[in-house]
């Protein structure tokens, strides 16, 4: 994890960086694809989707007894239906990557135009769209 100082822009920009941005994800795809198929079952993306923490409310802890376990195992389950599109239990790359530019570009638009101090994740997208930031302006 490292501090670093972000706005929308600079996402936006990453998204738009159609190598940088088709990269990064496919690197992720390829991380989470366990068995080297080229899809992702819900059993392969379900640890990435619950580190979302959807539920998340303040500082890291989740807001307990929200959901029961099975309206939890939806909610997971929804996200995954939205990643994939075509619906045949299965999200393939290009799938992948649609969803999280999506993402992206909504992370992008909360972020709005001022500049923020945010903890990011070393290695995940926002880090990366930092790191390519500062390099475009070094």
């Amino acid at each position: 994890m490292s501090v670093e100082i972000l706005d929308g822009r600079t996402v936006q920009s990453f998204v738009e960086d159609e190598g940088a941005f088709n990269a990064s994800v496919d690197g992720r795809f390829a991380a989470l694809d366990a068995n080297h198929d080229g899809l992702l079952s819900y059993a392969e993306m379900a640890g990435e989707l619950m580190s979302l923490r959807v539920l998340e409310k303040h500082f890291g802890v989740d807001e307990a007894g929200v959901l029961g376990p099975d309206e939890l195992a939806g909610l997971y389950r929804g996200l995954f239906t939205r990643f994939d599109r075509d619906g045949d239990g299965a999200v393939d790359k290009e799938e992948f990557r649609a969803e999280m530019k999506e993402v992206m570009l909504a992370v992008a638009s909360g972020l709005g135009f001022l500049p923020v101090q945010m903890v990011v994740e070393e290695g995940g997208f926002l880090k990366v769209a930092v790191d390519r930031e500062l390099a475009g302006a070094a």
